[in-house]
């Protein structure tokens, strides 16, 4: 089973999310369904069949969300600062451009913050290297080179 790395925030959000889903959300449906049968014939009864997906819908959700929540990681900032892991936030230099980035589970990922996956190519080459390290990543462009300045 795969393990989802999250922050205590993110947790905190996603059982929010599964709370309201099994309450607020099923209820919602529940009427949505309850109103929709209401109409008669189940066979052509276009609000029917789509309160029924929206019902496929959020089961799917609560199931995912709840499957991730049983292999979760807390992301802390790390105390070892000599090697890029899951929750570092690294300085690097692409060129002559300084960037911050980082490192984040893949539920968290949010590119024009600087928060990039620790499943993405660019966050699996910074894994495990140091500062001084330069990262080679192939992109459609060709080659891009980053130095790691900085691992806080």
């Amino acid at each position: 089973m795969p393990q989802f790395y999250l922050t205590k925030e993110r947790l905190v959000e996603l059982q929010e999310e599964v709370k309201n889903l099994k309450t607020e959300g099923r209820k919602a449906t529940a009427d949505r369904l309850k109103k929709a049968k209401d109409y008669g014939d189940l066979s052509e009864n276009s609000e029917y069949s789509e309160a029924k997906e929206e019902q496929d819908r959020l089961e799917r959700r609560i199931f995912e969300l709840e499957e991730m929540l049983k292999n979760v990681s807390i992301i802390e900032k790390p105390v070892d600062k000599t090697e890029v892991t899951v929750g570092a936030t690294i300085k690097v230099m692409k060129g002559d451009k300084e960037t911050l980035y980082n490192i984040v589970g893949s539920n968290e990922t949010k590119p024009e913050e600087g928060k990039i996956s620790n499943e993405s190519p660019l966050g699996m080459a910074f894994l495990g290297k140091k500062v001084g390290d330069t990262v080679k990543i192939g992109t459609p462009g060709g080659e891009v080179l980053y130095k790691i300045v900085s691992i806080e």
